[in-house]
């Protein structure tokens, strides 16, 4: 079966000559701006493993940026979407009920790690509508304007998650950007100022808070702070426990909730169904979660959850929509949680976690040019530097390195500030030999580039 192959490649060059054409239309087609590297037309797909067009597999360490922690294909998840699309595709939920729904919503207020004894949810579609519709919620409970994010945030492209997004790349030429965000240091402890100590760095990370309250808006006009429990596009960066500690007393000071970007780090990706779960052990649970990517296996599918009194805080109309909460979505996103909690993805995701950062570990004592290496469970960023001692960040080398393994069979991606970070995202069902086939291929790929 395809889902227990290694990567192979068969054709001369990357892209072969089947998917040359595909790619050359699509440059014809398709908006430029919406981006790709990779030399790879998929055909087909099942677990960690994609077949292009012309033959050649790839092992898929990217998995959909955080989309296919359940895997491609999965045939219980086939199953179900099946049964569910011979009863009826659609069901807006602002005009009838259905069960898939209520019965999701129901499941993720048992599972989520928030505050509240009683909680609800609902759904839209992506993980920037979830988090613009969070903060909604907070603005609806607080009667509050202003919002904090963090420095290397991500939380979308809408117009309003592109003023919470950090690197403004992401929206280039789109000014003016929405009012009210504002922006604090997310501790990023490997690039603390060289003249902190490493004793200083939670108060440091936590002035540039106060700082916001000093310069720019008063405490009592903050709605939510708004906080990745480990960055993605940031570079995959974990939130210092201590730090959500401090941050959660001192949003309970304050009247701020707080919101847990749960998008990219949820359904089992950090060795915990929800990685705010780790917050939850030492008291400091966010108020809101929201969540995608890996909820539906790859249908479109996102989810707000809240306590009922923060949830009914909202006027009748504010949110909902057409697509949210599609029944097959639904139905999908049902089948994963089944799947992830009897299959025990959790540990799954610690065992996968382990060997990739030991073998980096080992990478990291031979190579100059790997200057951290960090995460939790198996979402874990590798970052490259020109040097140890400078840290200075190494760009165009991660750039070679990813596509030198695309060109051997691996797909990774790029993450980080300076975008000199390699993610591990892939399926949590890859085997072991296909994992250390992968990593294989990283190390190799890491010399042929360091030799230039």
């Amino acid at each position: 079966m395809l889902k227990d192959e290694l990567p192979k490649i068969i054709t001369n060059k990357l892209p072969g000559p089947k998917a040359t054409k595909v790619i050359e239309d699509r440059k014809k087609y398709i908006p430029n701006a919406i981006g790709c590297i990779y030399p790879v037309v998929i055909n087909r797909a099942e677990g960690a493993i994609v077949e292009d067009i012309d033959g050649n597999r790839f092992l898929d360490f990217i998995g959909g940026v955080g989309v296919l922690n359940i895997g491609y294909s999965h045939p219980e998840i086939i199953e179900a979407v099946k049964e569910q699309s011979e009863k009826y595709f659609h069901a807006m939920f602002n005009t009838m009920t259905h069960e898939g729904y209520v019965n999701l919503a129901k499941e993720l207020c048992n599972i989520a790690p928030i505050r509240g004894k009683d909680k609800k949810a609902y759904f839209a579609n992506s993980g920037a509508e979830a988090d613009e519709n969070a903060v909604k919620i907070a603005k609806a409970y607080t009667k509050r304007p202003n919002i904090i994010v963090f420095s290397g945030a991500f939380h979308g492209r809408t117009h309003y998650t592109m003023a919470m997004t950090s690197k403004k790349a992401y929206a280039k030429g789109m000014g003016p950007l929405a009012e009210g965000v504002y922006r604090a240091k997310f501790p990023y402890y490997y690039r603390a100022p060289k003249d902190i100590k490493e004793k200083d760095y939670l108060d440091y990370y936590m002035d540039s808070i106060y700082d916001i309250f000093e310069e720019s808006v008063e405490p009592s006009t903050i709605a939510a702070v708004v906080v990745e429990p480990l960055q993605g596009e940031g570079g995959f960066i974990p939130a210092p426990i201590e730090w959500v500690k401090a941050l959660r007393i001192l949003c309970d000071k304050y009247g701020i909730l707080l919101i847990a970007d749960e998008v990219q780090s949820g359904f089992c990706r950090t060795g915990k169904m929800f990685c705010s779960e780790y917050w939850k052990e030492v008291g400091a649970e966010p108020d809101i979660l929201t969540t995608a990517k890996s909820i539906a296996a790859g249908i479109p599918l996102s989810a707000i959850i809240a306590s009922k009194e923060i949830m009914d805080s909202v006027e009748s109309g504010v949110i909902g929509g057409t697509f949210g909460g599609n029944p097959l979505a639904c139905r999908a996103a049902l089948k994963v949680i089944e799947i992830m909690k009897r299959d025990n993805f959790t540990n799954r995701s610690l065992e996968i976690g382990k060997i990739v950062k030991d073998r980096y570990k080992q990478m990291q004592e031979k190579y100059e040019i790997i200057g951290d290496i960090r995460g939790l469970g198996a979402m874990i960023g590798i970052e490259f530097v020109k040097n140890k001692g400078t840290k200075e960040p190494a760009p165009e080398l991660t750039k070679k390195i990813i596509l030198e393994c695309a060109n051997n069979g691996l797909l990774v991606e790029g993450a980080g500030t300076y975008n000199n970070v390699i993610r591990f995202l892939a399926p949590l069902v890859i085997s072991n030999d296909q994992l250390n086939a992968g990593l294989d291929i990283i190390e190799n790929a890491i010399k042929v580039c360091i030799k230039g």
